[in-house]
């Protein structure tokens, strides 16, 4: 079995055998196995090899290399070939491959593919060249190419002389020969004047241009905050909780501690929760460090991903900003990480293995001596328990730029409009106070966290409700295309205009959705623009890049959106910020509830006046008087983290539990349901003869997920609530052998650890 908490083995000068990861994901071939080297080939821990296997060949990743084998000579294979000029994997990224396979029961191969971009395997991407011209040595001197361009002018030969000036002009000295006029090129290669060679075009991902700016200056609170940084990066890295309110300026103080760790040689990665939050923070950090800055997300195009990788790997890109998957980026000598909205769920992989990035970029720095910074204006209540008890420096920012201050934010209770007749999903306050916006000149955004325009069809005469067939769930009616679709599976359907189970034609449509909520601002403001920035109108590649510009440069004045328009973003001519349904996930069945309530709609409000106008929110609910609301009208997160902590206390929830589960889902539900009950049954025998664990199991059950089937899959789960403290190592530990024991198999099973969600 492949050793999951060793350390990187030692690189030898001339390998005779390397130990090699095959990669097939069955947990028979969790092990290294053994190659000889052949002569001449350079192969190095991390590199990937072509490698014989049985009677195919099949790519690897070499994570150890040996003097000698005790195997007999002629059951060890040559290793074919090497897949890359560089190794692919940094040792440092595969002891955090390692922790990963220890930490969340997956195979060694699963947890390295992490590492590399998915294409890379088998060959899916390759480097793109080009032809470019450049010119000859003879014209490298300026007088001699002045000379040469005025004598072509003086014989017409214009669009030869251009050629000239335009690869002169050209910072990197050579133009691609497709943007130069084919004659043009021709005649000058054929007078010696210009070179043609084939050099390799990167393929970059889209960048909104900001010109660079001088640093603005720092706040006492920013000045603060980045000289204790700046302190731990010169004392060996970290963690810190960096907890400003919104508008409080907590990029600069990014953007400051990258350009410090830029100067002492080292790297920095900025994670961000949201892809939409990726395009604005790459520009601001483009514009402070060019070239230097690279991003990694899913929204790139294979080529833009594997180029910007290899950007990294090279060390050409030294600030990496992307979303979760960019933790593990390739960067040597890594001093920062920053996770900017550290609270948001979108950290955690929801597939296997189901990995945390927070957790991660610890692990990172750990063994980096790296400063990690968590960063937010609504903290999760875990992260700064923990830094109240002082697992975390906790770095405060309570004000923000300027002296501007907080918006005001007024609650207005739904249940008075609709018994004075309003039935719509604007309140008469918002529909004022979007109306005085626009005639003032300013902006504002609409925040409803559910897409779609109806959230479920039913039929008022028998109850029946529309629902997916492969999923669950009810499916949701978009007015777009009048179709009703799943949000699980992406299924669609027409839909009924009479009841499928009773024929009666009561259909009728409940809830509302971002596109309800657009065409009410259409209906109430006919002639001004309106945008709606969801995952149905951001589904392309780039769309939501244009979706932000149109926004930032004034083509449209309102911006209705999911919670993806909430956090981070910062436009200046926002005055006014409108949250349609504030307690729409207050009363889902799940422990954080009142605090996504919370965090949702603090970040929201911190949308609004974050230039010189000031800003005004208001919340619409149907429950003003619940903490979370009330809390957030205040922001105040102290008084809203008291309350929680107390409830939490109480109710035996994180931080002081564990909420774990293993996650079981096949396509045979009594083969999903006979692993989920025979891991029980394992766990209860286990627990049976290890009472100090036993009393560690706050309370343990086997039964369908609340969701019990998306795309087809039934799902069933084994939970256990745990304290925190005591032993709960050893538990988790099994938790893991079971799931490490169905690693490859059918049903699937997935280890979860304090998961986003339970559904």
């Amino acid at each position: 079995m492949f050793d999951a908490t060793a350390a990187p083995p030692r690189q030898l000068a001339r390998p005779a055998y390397c130990e090699v990861v095959v990669e097939i994901a069955r947990p028979e071939l969790a092990r290294v196995f053994t190659y000889r080297v052949p002569d001449g080939l350079d192969v190095r821990i991390g590199s990937r090899v072509r490698a014989p296997f049985g009677s195919r060949s099949v790519e690897g990743y070499v994570l150890g290399l040996r003097d000698s084998t005790d195997l007999p000579p002629e059951r060890v294979k040559p290793v074919g070939s090497l897949l890359d000029d560089t190794p692919a994997l940094l040792p440092e990224l595969i002891g955090l491959a390692r922790w990963m396979e220890r930490q969340y029961a997956c195979l060694p191969v699963e947890s390295l593919r992490l590492l590399i971009p998915a294409q890379m395997r088998e060959g899916r991407v390759n480097i793109r060249s080009e032809t470019v011209a450049r010119l000859s040595d003879a014209l490298l001197d300026p007088d001699a190419l002045a000379a040469t361009v005025s004598g072509l002018r003086s014989r017409r030969a214009n669009r030869q002389a251009e050629a000239l000036e335009s690869i002169a002009r050209s910072e990197s000295g050579f133009v691609p020969r497709g943007e130069l006029q084919p004659s043009a090129v021709a005649s000058l290669r054929l007078g010696g004047l210009v070179t043609l060679e084939k050099r390799e075009r990167l393929r970059a991902p889209r960048v909104d241009p900001i010109e660079p700016t001088a640093d603005p200056p720092l706040t006492p609170d920013q000045s603060r905050a980045l000289a204790a940084l700046r302190d731990a990066l010169d004392s060996g890295g970290g963690s810190f909780l960096l907890w400003g309110v919104t508008g409080s300026g907590k990029t600069e103080v990014f953007i400051r501690l990258a350009r410090e760790a830029l100067s002492r040689g080292l790297g920095v990665i900025t994670l961000v929760p949201e892809i939409a939050l990726t395009p604005q923070m790459t520009s601001w950090f483009h514009a402070r460090f060019g070239k230097r800055a690279a991003v990694l997300h899913s929204r790139l195009s294979a080529g833009e991903r594997y180029d910007e990788w290899r950007r990294i790997r090279r060390g050409d890109a030294r600030v990496i900003i992307g979303a979760r998957s960019a933790i593990f980026a390739p960067v040597e000598r890594l001093g920062v990480v920053i996770v900017d909205e550290e609270h948001e769920n979108s950290y955690v992989s929801e597939r296997h293995p189901c990995y945390d990035a927070r957790d991660a970029a610890r692990e990172r720095c750990r063994a980096a001596n790296a400063v990690l910074v968590l960063a937010s204006a609504t903290p999760s209540l875990p992260d700064f328990a923990r830094a109240l008890r002082g697992q975390f420096h906790l770095l405060e920012m309570p004000r923000r730029v300027n002296g501007r201050p907080l918006p005001a934010v007024e609650l207005v209770d739904m249940r008075q409009e609709i018994a004075k007749g309003n039935f719509s999903v604007l309140s008469a306050p918002l529909a004022q106070a979007l109306a005085e916006t626009i005639r003032d000149g300013k902006q504002a955004m609409l925040l409803m966290n559910r897409r779609g325009y109806s959230t479920f069809v039913s039929c008022r005469a028998c109850g029946y409700v529309e629902r997916c067939d492969q999923c669950d769930v009810s499916m949701t009616y978009h007015q777009a295309d009048g179709s009703l679709r799943c949000h699980y599976c992406g299924a669609s359907r027409v839909p009924p205009t009479r009841c499928p189970a009773c024929g009666s034609g009561y259909i009728k449509y409940f809830g509302a959705g971002t596109q309800k909520v657009e065409a009410a601002v259409r209906e109430l403001l006919p002639s001004t623009t309106v945008l709606r920035m969801d995952s149905d109108t951001s589904r392309g590649k780039d769309a939501y890049i244009g979706l932000l510009r149109a926004f930032r440069e004034g083509e449209a004045r309102v911006m209705i959106g999911t919670q993806m328009i909430a956090k981070g973003l910062d436009f200046p001519n926002v005055t006014l910020v409108g949250v349609i349904a504030a307690d729409a996930m207050l009363h889902l069945p799940d422990y954080r509830s009142p605090e996504r309530t919370f965090q949702l709609v603090t970040q929201a409000a911190g949308r609004a006046g974050r230039a010189d106008s000031p800003g005004r929110v208001i919340v619409q609910t149907y429950d003003p008087g619940h903490y979370s609301v009330a809390a957030a009208r205040a922001q105040d997160y102290r008084a809203f983290y008291e309350r929680e902590i107390d409830a939490r206390r109480l109710g035996l929830y994180p931080p002081f539990t564990r909420m774990t589960r293993i996650l079981y889902e096949g396509a045979d539900p009594d083969a999903v349901r006979s692993a989920c009950e025979t891991d029980h049954a394992a766990m209860l025998s286990f627990l049976r003869d290890n009472q100090p664990l036993r009393r560690q199991v706050v309370h343990m059950n086997a039964r369908p997920a609340p969701i019990e089937r998306i795309k087809g899959q039934t799902r069933w789960q084994l939970f256990l609530k745990l304290y925190a403290r005591g032993p709960t190592a050893a538990l988790l530990e099994r938790l893991r052998e079971l799931v490490a024991g169905r690693s490859g198999s059918d049903p699937r099973a997935s280890l979860q650890i304090d998961p986003p969600n339970l559904l």
